[in-house]
């Protein structure tokens, strides 16, 4: 008949293997949740890059091709920099009185993801349907797809245009207005809305249909009221 003593070191015996075999089970699983992470991320990755290849571009103003492919922005290099007035006025309403600009609020066109082309009812677009894929933040020479820029816009971006026929000085001093904050920022040309310049963001447009030194002003004011209150934040 076992002892009191052999019966304790048995049943801590019997624990202990207990223990580690639910060690070792608990190792497994995470090995395999690793491993399935891994390869729904790889699979996420590739469906991105499949997106991005599939379809065609289009223009910033009025639709552009399906498919969702994005452009990138320019090197920074390739966009010079000119100078720019100081800020002098901070309040938006004022800033925008002396630019000779306007600012409108608008009412939300939607917000779905869609894969084809999108009639955006005014120009440039501010809020409405558009694709899964957003542009990056940055400047660009030629102008991305129109649903990709929108959704920009849904994140909190704040994108700066101009006409494409606007003055090499203009295009200039836009970039050192972006240069001087650019965090969430996007500048790109759209060719077919009535203003030389406008800023734009989620439901909200100042635009101003000549480019003076006053509208920096404006810009910066219409920047710091309204970035990154969209309704999605995205750092």
């Amino acid at each position: 008949m076992a002892s009191r003593k052999d019966e304790k070191a048995r049943l801590r015996q019997e624990r202990e293997e207990r223990e580690r075999t639910a060690a070792a089970g608990a190792r497994r699983k995470r090995l395999v949740g690793y491993g399935a992470a891994g390869v729904l991320g790889v699979a996420a990755l590739v469906a991105v890059v499949v997106v991005a290849l599939a379809g065609g571009s289009g223009d910033s103003g009025g639709g552009g091709g399906g498919g969702g492919q994005v452009a990138a922005p320019i090197e920074p290099a390739d966009f010079p920099s000119s100078p720019i007035p100081p800020q002098r006025i901070t309040d938006l309403a004022q800033a925008t009185r002396a630019a000779g600009c306007t600012a409108r609020s608008f009412r939300s066109e939607g917000d779905d993801h869609v894969p084809q082309n999108v009639t955006y009812k005014s120009n440039p677009p501010h809020s409405g349907d558009h694709d899964q894929i957003p542009i990056e933040d940055g400047v660009y020479a030629d102008a991305p797809r129109t649903e990709n820029a929108v959704h920009a816009l849904e994140h909190g971006r704040i994108l700066l245009e101009y006409k494409p026929s606007a003055s090499e000085e203009t295009k200039g001093q836009l970039k050192s207005l972006f240069d001087e904050d650019p965090y969430h920022m996007v500048i790109l040309p759209n060719a077919r809305m009535p203003f030389e310049v406008a800023a734009v963001a989620w439901t909200e447009v100042l635009g101003c249909q000549r480019a003076n030194p006053r509208i920096f002003d404006a810009i910066r004011a219409f920047k710091e009221r309204h970035r990154d209150r969209a309704p999605e934040f995205v750092p």
